[in-house]
Order: structure tokens, then C-alpha cells, then sequence
């Protein structure tokens, strides 16, 4: 496991040529990882993956995206969260 952790810092290290730039690297690498986390809990909320037939006429689907600006630490990121058409779906991590 380490090792894996090992060469994905390289990878992402690789462009940055300044402290400005490994913070923003570490905040976009935030954000997309709150963005797998908010599609992970929308499969799991509706009960099948993105494009899959198993969502045909379940009467309830994916239904766009709300935009969020969020305060990190690594200052204001604008996240994007799912949606459902039944409005039903709340993400765990963060609120709507």
C-alpha cells in the first residue's frame, strides 16, 4: 500500500515548482475526491451505477447537479453535488 501511495505523490508532485503550487494541488486532489465520495453515496442511494440499465423505471434518477462553495482549508472550492428527481437524496459528508 505504501508503495502505491509512494509513486501517486510522485505522479502528483511532479508539476508543482512551487509551495502555491502543491497547495493547489492538494485542493483540487480535495475536491475530486469529495466528488467520488458524492457519486459513491448517490449509486448507493439509488441503488445502481451511472448509465446502467438497472435504473430504467425505478422511479427515481439521477437528476443533475447543484453547485456548493465550500470554505477548506485550502480556500473556497466550488463542489458540485448530485441530485435525485425525488429530491430524496442527502449527502452524508456534506449538506446540501
Amino acid at each position: 500500500m505504501q508503495a502505491m501511495q509512494d509513486k501517486t505523490i510522485k505522479e502528483l508532485a511532479k508539476d508543482c515548482r512551487s509551495v502555491e503550487d502543491v497547495h493547489e494541488m492538494l485542493k483540487n486532489l480535495f475536491k475530486d475526491t469529495l466528488q467520488q465520495i458524492f457519486e459513491t453515496e448517490i449509486e448507493e442511494h439509488l441503488g445502481y451505477k451511472k448509465h446502467s440499465i438497472e435504473g430504467n423505471n425505478t422511479g427515481n434518477s439521477r437528476n443533475g447537479y447543484n453547485k456548493k462553495t465550500i470554505q477548506t482549508k485550502f480556500g473556497k472550492t466550488e463542489i458540485e453535488i448530485p441530485r435525485d428527481r425525488n429530491g430524496e437524496f442527502e449527502p452524508r459528508i456534506i449538506g446540501k
